[in-house]
C-alpha cells in the first residue's frame, strides 16, 4: 500500500473522521471563522494593546505545533527557521490528515507527541478550555509545562516571533516585520489574506455556482494585482524579505499542486504567469523558504480530508515539480532577501523533509 493510500484508508476507518459536507454548506459562499485564542507571547509577559492575556518570552517553555501540509503552519515554521528560533521554541508536526475532532501526531512513535505526551493537539485545546467550541486548528503554540494551548492565532504568532521574541533570534536573523515599513506590510497583508490567502479556500468550499463565479473574479483581480506589483520589485514592500513574502509564498507554493485543480482557481497555473511564478521560485530557492516544504503531504491533506469535493480520496500523481529550481532571473530586479542579516544555516536535524517529498 502507497503512503497515499494508507493515509486514506486510516482517515476513512475513524469513527471521529469528518464527513462529506463538512466544508462545503450548499447554496453559500464560505466564511472563515477567524476568532482565535487571543492570547499573546510578549517579551515580559504584558497584556496585548487590546487587552489580549499575556504569556512572558521564555526559551524552552512553549512547543509550537504545526502541520507541514497547512499553508497558515507553514508561515510559522519558515518565520521560526528565518529567526533561528529553534533552540527557544520546539516543532511538532502533526501528518498531514485529520478527522473531525483534531490533528493527530500519527508520524511519531506510537502516534504520540515526544514533548507534549498526546495523541491530538485537541488534547491541549481541552486541558485549557474543557469545552472549546471552535475548531481545533494549527498552528498552536503549546506551554509545555501546564500542557496547555496558548494561542492559535496564526497572523499574530509570525508577527511576536519577530518582535517579541528578539532575544533569542539568532545572529544575522533578518528583520522580517521593520517597523518603518509596517504600514505598508500591513495593508499588503489585509489584501493578500482576503483575495489570496483565504480566496482560494473561497473558491474551492463555493456552495454555489455564483459564489464561486464571485471568488474566482475576485482572486484572480488580485493575483493579477500581485503579478503587476512585483513586475518591478523583487519583493512585496521595500527591498528585502518581509512577513508580506512569507504569507503570499505559503499560497502560492500550494497552488499548481492543489489550487488549480482541487480548488477550481484554474484560469492559469502559477507557472503560466511569468512574474509570480519567477517570485515563487526566487523564494522557494531562498534558505527557509523551500526547505520547509513537503508536497506530499500537502496533496495528501488536501485530497484527502476534503471529502466532499473529493470523495474518492484519489491523489494525483502530478504535477512535475522540477520547475521550482529553475532559474528565475529575479536578482535582476536588486533587493537584499535578508537585508543587514544572513541567511539561514542547514536545516535542524529531524526537521527535514522526508526524502522524496520536496522537490529533489
Amino acid at each position: 500500500m502507497t503512503s497515499d493510500s494508507r493515509a486514506a484508508a486510516e482517515h476513512r476507518s475513524d469513527p471521529g473522521s469528518s464527513t462529506r459536507g463538512s466544508y462545503v454548506t450548499g447554496g453559500e459562499e464560505f466564511t472563515r471563522d477567524t476568532n482565535y485564542i487571543e492570547d499573546r507571547i510578549t517579551r515580559h509577559g504584558t497584556p496585548g494593546p487590546d487587552g489580549e492575556p499575556g504569556w512572558p518570552v521564555e526559551a524552552g517553555r512553549y512547543r509550537l505545533i504545526a502541520a507541514r501540509a497547512c499553508p497558515w503552519a507553514n508561515r510559522t515554521v519558515i518565520v521560526r527557521r528565518l529567526l533561528g528560533l529553534e533552540d527557544a521554541v520546539s516543532l511538532g508536526q502533526p501528518g498531514p490528515t485529520h478527522d473531525a475532532r483534531s490533528w493527530t501526531f500519527d508520524l511519531d512513535p506510537d502516534g504520540v507527541d515526544p514533548v507534549l505526551g498526546i495523541e491530538r493537539i485537541q488534547d491541549a485545546y481541552l486541558r485549557r478550555f474543557p469545552d472549546y467550541p471552535r475548531g481545533i486548528t494549527v498552528p498552536a503554540i503549546v506551554d509545555v509545562r501546564s500542557g496547555e494551548v496558548v494561542t492559535n492565532n496564526f497572523p499574530q504568532i509570525t508577527l511576536d516571533f519577530a518582535t517579541e521574541w528578539t532575544a533569542f533570534h539568532r545572529p544575522g536573523a533578518p528583520d522580517l516585520y521593520p517597523e518603518h515599513l509596517r504600514p505598508e506590510i500591513d495593508k499588503v497583508n489585509r489584501r493578500v489574506f482576503t483575495e489570496i490567502n483565504n480566496g482560494v479556500y473561497r473558491c474551492g468550499f463555493a456552495g454555489s455556482q455564483q459564489a464561486y463565479a464571485a471568488a474566482y473574479a475576485r482572486l484572480w483581480t488580485a493575483l493579477d494585482w500581485a503579478e503587476e506589483r512585483l513586475a518591478g520589485q523583487r519583493y512585496l514592500v521595500g527591498d528585502t524579505i518581509t512577513e508580506a513574502d512569507v504569507r503570499l509564498f505559503t499560497t502560492l507554493v500550494r497552488f499548481d499542486a492543489v489550487y488549480h485543480g482541487h480548488f477550481k482557481c484554474n484560469r492559469q497555473k502559477l507557472s503560466e504567469m511569468p512574474v509570480l511564478w519567477g517570485y515563487a521560485r526566487d523564494l522557494f530557492q531562498t534558505p527557509g523558504f523551500g526547505d520547509t516544504i513537503d508536497f506530499v503531504q500537502i496533496k495528501q491533506h488536501y485530497y484527502i480530508v476534503h471529502e466532499d469535493i473529493n470523495p474518492t480520496g484519489i491523489v494525483p500523481q502530478g504535477p512535475d515539480l522540477s520547475g521550482w529550481l529553475t532559474r528565475h532571473g529575479r536578482e535582476a530586479l536588486g533587493g537584499r532577501p535578508f537585508g543587514d542579516g544572513t541567511a539561514p544555516g542547514a536545516v535542524r536535524s529531524g526537521e527535514e523533509v522526508a526524502a522524496g517529498h520536496g522537490v529533489r
